[in-house]
This record gives structure tokens, sequence and C-alpha cells, in this order.
């Protein structure tokens, strides 16, 4: 490697480092978040940079208490880390103090799951302070780890109000995606292999989980991003976070969403199924309001806002395209 790209790739690293600093300032300006994005998407190099930087400083913050207690044989307060460490021969020499010098297992750490029936709501305060309010048919595990929170939805919605912890990221794997936020308040949505997430406050972070294809997404407040599990590209939109929230007040708001997502959405609220006989329907676009009272009055409704007809068919309802509907 030549003098030119080792002073260009140490000029990264420092770069890096001093992001992760300014991220966790507590008067962070939506300026400053636009800024980072802009330099995370300059170069592919930047974001493993980033990450490389970022997960050292955890590592440093995590271990400097037992580091300093094996060291002068007693415990010691943990002291914060000062900036002159964030450096890029600072951080390189820190992560390797922290793997020689701590070469321990991490203690278990126990894991919660909190499960939601077919129109049951339920909200659950976690132990470090963040609200999570689960929509019907819902599963939800939780692990508090020491430098990260990890969350998984496999299936279900839920709308997460996330306690700031600079120290320990909130990662929330829902089908092939991982979010990923510090302190902020949105909406995420799996069903059936549909993902969507909405922000209300905050700045949230999408990305591939290991071994899925596709780019990262950085979310700000009023959009949303929609995507579909095993393809790699993602669609982000502008979005009324009111809207995604709706379904906790008995209500559920479309604008201009295709009819697959509004019969998965029935589903988790009413028992029996609810099912299209042409899969081709499900791209009928809908847009009003469907209030959450009975199952027949709600079909009725929604049966008005796109041309369709309800049909019992061995313990289910079946939706049919109705031709004879005016266009």
């Amino acid at each position: 490697m030549t003098d030119f790209l080792l002073k260009a790739e140490e000029a990264r690293r420092t770069a890096a480092a001093d992001w992760v600093v300014r991220l966790q300032a507590d008067d962070l300006a939506l300026d400053d978040a636009l800024a980072f994005d802009a330099w995370l998407d300059a170069n592919p190099r930047n974001i493993e940079a980033y990450d490389s930087a970022l997960g050292v400083m955890q590592s440093i913050e995590g271990a400097a208490p037992a580091i300093a207690a094996q060291l002068v044989g007693r415990p010691v307060r943990r002291a914060p880390v000062s900036r002159g460490w964030l450096t890029a021969g600072g951080l390189a020499a820190a992560a390797a103090a922290v793997v020689a010098i701590l070469p321990f297992a991490p203690a278990p750490v126990a894991s919660q799951t909190y499960v939601t029936g077919k129109g049951e709501h339920r909200a659950v305060r976690l132990a470090d302070g963040s609200l999570v309010e689960l929509n019907g048919g819902s599963r939800l595990t939780v692990t508090l780890e020491r430098h990260a929170r990890r969350v998984s939805l496999p299936e279900g919605e839920a709308v997460f109000d996330v306690a700031a912890d600079k120290s320990r990221p909130f990662l929330i794997a829902a089908g092939d995606r991982t979010v990923r936020v510090v302190g902020t308040r949105f909406d995420v949505r799996e069903r059936s292999g549909a993902l969507s997430v909405v922000v209300e406050r905050g700045v949230v972070e999408v990305r591939p989980a290991e071994g899925a294809g596709g780019r990262a997404w950085r979310l700000h407040p009023g959009q949303r991003l929609d995507h579909m599990q095993g393809v790699p590209a993602a669609e982000v939109s502008a979005a009324d976070p009111a809207q995604a929230f709706s379904w906790r007040t008995g209500r559920l708001i479309y604008r201009d969403q295709p009819l697959s997502e509004v019969v998965a959405d029935l589903n988790a609220q009413f028992p029996g199924s609810i099912r299209l006989e042409d899969p081709a329907l499900g791209a009928e676009r809908v847009s009003g309001v469907l209030v959450l009272d009975d199952k027949a009055a709600v079909i009725r409704r929604l049966a008005l806002l796109v041309p369709i007809r309800a049909l019992p068919s061995g313990g289910e309802i079946l939706l049919r395209r109705d031709t004879a509907a005016k266009p």
C-alpha cells in the first residue's frame, strides 16, 4: 500500500472515531445527522471504519473497570473514556489491550419473550426503561446484554419508545433486516415477510442482517421504509407516524397501501382467517379508515374502499374481486 493510501486510510479511521464521539453528543442536531449520512455514503469503506470504531469504543467502555481491577488488584470506579483515546491509533491500541488482558467469557444473559393473541394489545416496560406496545398476533423476544439491547420480532407489530443509552444500541431483528437505534420512537411491522418501519422521533438505521443482500438506510422523522424479505431492495417514502400508530386506538388508517397489507393486519385482530381468492387482488390499493369493532362490519367497510365481495368458505372468509362494482 502506498503512502498516499496509508494516509487516506488513517484519515478515514480518524474521521470514523470523531463521528463516534460526535453522534453521542447531547446537542446533536439534524444537520449533524445529515452530514453523517453524507460521509457514510461517500465511500463504502467509511461504513466499515465507523462500525469498527464504534465496536472498539464499546469494548473499551465495557472492559475498563475489569482491566483496571486486574492491573491494580482491587475494584475501581469506572472512569469515562476521554475523547483523546478516540483516535485511530488510540482505538487500535485499546482494542489490542482489551483482547490481551481480558480473555474471559461474559456471563449468560436471560431472554424474555412476550406474545399477544389476535386482537390483544399489550404494553411492556423493559428493564432499561424502554416502552414497547405490542399489536395483536405479535411475538417479541428481548435480551438485554451488557453492550447491546437485542430484540427479535419474527411476526407482528410494535411501537418502540427506546430509552437513550449511548453505550448499548437497541437492535431489532425482523425478517432479514436489523433495525438499529439508540433512543427514539418508531413502529416496526413484520407480517408474512413484509417489513415496514415508520419513524416518529430520532434516527433509525435499517440494514441487511448477516448474509442478506441490500444496502443500509437511515430513516428520519416522518419517513417509512418498506421491504419484502428475500428482496435486496427497499422503498423509503414520506409517512405520517400517527397513521402507523393508529392501531393503538382501535383504528387502522391506510393511505394508498396494498390490500394484502390490510388483510394481514385484520388477521392479527380477529379470530378465524381472511384470505384473498386471487393473490393478484392483494395489489389493489386501499385508502381510508377502518374502525376495529366487529369483524363483519369491518369487512363491509373494507368493501366500500376496494371492489371486493366477502364469501364464507370452510370456516374462513374469502375475499373475491367484485366485477360488478363501479371502477
